[in-house]
């Protein structure tokens, strides 16, 4: 994104540049197919089940003036028109924790004044979203969002890890008031005397943690060994919402012979109940509110407006991470405008407003990238074996692979080629074929596993369109509808679903992987080289990550006291801004400049597994690889891993087979050399025990590669 403060240009810019692409963004939609359903189901639950729990806090706080009704509605009808007229589709609207808590502190203010009270609370709050638009609209106009460019990793990803603490406490607290007897309930009631407020919260335990480990476990299906591959791919896509149907379930089982309060519910009024309706019209009181409070509203709004500056701006950052190779341009400062006159809108209409949430956001666009590579890979599989249907040399079925690949490209003139195509994965390929004299000579899969070599070509892309975005909040808006069906889901159910969106928003998240290196025994650190790692383990002395790390584990643990903290709270942003001139002007004079590039970069390249692990791969088979199905986000965002990374494939990586004197000469071009530092060395400290027997490797080698061979010559 263009730094610019010139007014309107940022705007500007925007639309020029979503306009471009917006009949694409639908038609890759509706070509996705019945695809398209899969990350729709799991982004709107990631969606509607919070906006149902921060509901049920709102209902409780403002006394029942603002329900579920009301978040359900906000989310649905803002995600809606965003998907449709904003900006970025990845983005994920949402009434938020913040705004909860902002709400409840404006409750508090007004019913204490007689002349508001609990009558003009909505009304006042409307005058407070007109404020708070006016400031987002200046914002937006003055190019404020140039400054999110100044965000780098150590801020995303500090911003990112604070957002699961707060969903892990959510959870955790709801799961311990799970023994305690809610407010304004008859303490007299069976479900609430000692032995059965136990065995509630009990219960709760078992439903909250079964969803959360199945869930967990149901994301991970494709790499499973059992079962068929559409079944294992069914898992996958819609696995988390089956179990949160299967623990609702089971919730029945013991119906008939505990109270009725057990477990808890959702407890959230009808949309055609009295009252639940009252606040639609909450302009007509607008008028009646004195102007002193009317100008007073100014206090409250610049807050807001600051709070919805921020989350709005870090949560389309984070779902436009580089790492996520997206080909359509950015949309800021448009969509901020947007935000302005959504944020009126709701506050005319008595609902609390949305605003992009995190790490729904992010989530949305993994589950993207999963599609994307789902029917890339279909693609490709069909073309290759069509190929080598007809006899063709390796040369030319990388030449049909690779004019497939961008016929499935975003077909827009004016984008740039995608840098992490195809192209220099055959160029090395082909080359190394050449070396070895096969390059016309015809292939088969004894040469060229289609599956198992596509998986490792493939790059990581995200499927860029509207109409997940839009489906997930005509869902949302549909949940409204069906509060009496939502109302038989337990309280634990939700709790055990906010733990799953922490835990879920973990991968890809450096920052948590060097506070996972921290505890890693010293003698045990070489393992984190066997695997695809970041290349600051390697290039940054391992006393200078663990400083880095304790100083972010130190800032985030401030900022999140401060969430504690009544109402100053909602500030915590405050405190993410404040990395900005913490990283430009503090933190180098406490690093070097080459190390703090390496731990704070915002876009790095991957080093290369050790040599060892990669000849376990002929051990364990082509089942271990994504030819089996895996789920790409099982290869590229794991726990053990962290980051969406360049992957390339290890076969083209070297070989010490090739007649060359270089064995780096065939690197694909996203290696970077720093991965063959001497930190190697140190941060083994000794050879695995899986390459005792093996031989001794270098850093430099890997197994042959079966890439360029003809099956003659592979059998010499």
């Amino acid at each position: 994104m263009e730094e610019s403060f010139v007014p309107f240009r940022g705007i500007k810019n925007d639309l020029r540049g979503r306009l471009m692409c917006y009949k694409q963004d639908w038609a890759g939609g509706v070509r996705a197919g019945f695809r398209i359903l899969a990350p729709t189901t799991y982004i709107f639950f990631a969606s509607a089940i919070p906006v149902i729990s921060f509901g049920e806090q709102l209902e409780r706080d403002t006394e029942g003036v603002l329900t579920a009704v009301q978040t359900l509605a906000s989310t649905a009808i803002c995600g809606i028109i965003h998907s449709i007229i904003g900006g970025q589709p990845l983005l994920i609207l949402g009434v938020a924790e913040p705004t909860v808590i902002m709400y409840t502190f404006m409750f508090n203010f007004a019913k204490e004044r007689p002349d508001l009270g609990r009558k003009l609370f909505l009304a006042w709050t409307g005058w407070v979203c007109v404020w708070t638009a006016i400031l987002l609209f200046l914002l937006a106009i003055l190019g404020a969002c140039s400054i999110i460019n100044r965000f780098t990793r150590v801020a995303g990803e500090l911003f990112g890890l604070l957002i699961a603490m707060l969903f892990m406490q959510q959870a955790i607290k709801g799961v311990v008031d799970e023994f305690r007897i809610p407010k304004q309930e008859n303490p007299k009631l069976t479900e609430f005397i000692p032995s059965w407020r136990f065995a509630n919260g009990m219960f709760a335990l078992v439903l909250s943690f079964g969803l959360l480990l199945t869930a967990l476990r149901s994301r991970k299906a494709r790499s499973w060994r059992y079962g068929t591959g559409w079944l294992r791919s069914f898992i996958a896509d819609y696995g988390v919402p089956l179990m949160v149907l299967i623990w609702t379930a089971a919730s029945y089982i013991p119906a008939g012979s505990v109270p009725k309060g057990i477990p808890r519910r959702l407890l959230s009024p009808n949309p055609w109940s009295p009252g639940a309706y009252e606040n639609w019209t909450v302009i007509k009181d607008m008028l009646d509110v004195p102007v002193l409070y009317i100008v007073g509203a100014f206090i409250p709004a610049t807050m807001i407006a600051v709070l919805y500056y921020f989350d709005h701006s870090v949560a389309s950052q984070l779902a436009q991470q580089k790492e996520f190779n997206l080909r359509k341009p950015p949309s800021f400062h448009y969509d901020l405008l947007l935000l302005g006159f959504l944020t009126i809108m709701c506050g005319l209409l008595g609902i609390p407003p949305s605003n992009g949430v995190i790490p729904q956001s992010p989530m949305h666009t993994k589950s993207l990238a999963t599609l994307k590579h789902q029917l890339l890979r279909n693609r490709l599989v069909a073309t290759a074996r069509k190929s080598m249907s007809k006899n063709s040399s390796l040369s030319q079925l990388y030449g049909n692979m690779q004019e497939a690949y961008q016929q499935m490209q975003t077909p827009l003139i004016y984008q740039e080629p995608s840098a992490q195509g195809l192209k220099e994965l055959k160029e090395s390929t082909i080359q190394l074929a050449s070396s070895m004299g096969a390059i016309d000579a015809p292939v088969d899969e004894t040469v060229f596993d289609v599956e198992k070599e596509i998986d490792d070509l493939l790059p990581v892309e995200v499927k860029e369109q509207r109409l997940s975005n839009l489906l997930q909040a005509a869902a949302v808006g549909g949940c409204v509808a069906a509060m009496p069906i939502l109302k038989m889901i337990p309280t634990s159910v939700l709790w055990g679903y906010f733990a799953f969106m922490a835990i879920e928003s973990l991968p890809g998240n450096q920052f948590w992987e060097r506070i996972l290196l921290l505890f890693t025994a010293p003698s045990r650190r070489y393992k984190v080289l066997e695997e695809y790692h970041a290349t600051f383990v390697e290039t940054v002395p391992f006393k200078t990550i663990a400083i880095f790390t304790i100083f972010q584990t130190t800032y985030l643990l401030i900022c999140f006291g401060i969430t504690w903290v009544p109402i100053a709270g909602v500030l915590f942003p405050l405190m993410i801004m404040l990395l900005v001139p913490v990283r430009q002007y503090f933190l180098p004079k406490f690093f070097k400049g080459a190390h703090l590039q390496d731990l704070d970069a915002a876009e790095y390249e991957e080093a290369p597994a050790l040599p060892f692990n990669l000849a376990m791969e002929g051990e364990l088979g082509a089942g271990a690889t994504l030819a089996e199905g895996g789920e790409i986000l099982d290869e590229i965002i794991t726990r053990s891993r962290g980051e969406i990374r360049h992957m390339c494939s290890p076969k083209i990586t070297s070989s010490t087979a090739t007649p060359t004197k270089d064995p780096r000469s065939f690197q694909s071009p996203h290696l970077s050399e720093k991965a063959y530092s001497p930190r190697i060395t140190e941060l083994r400290g000794e050879h695995s025990p899986r390459s005792s027997g093996g031989g001794k490797s270098s850093p430099g080698e890997a197994r042959a590669s079966n890439l360029g061979k003809s099956p003659h010559s592979s059998n010499k």
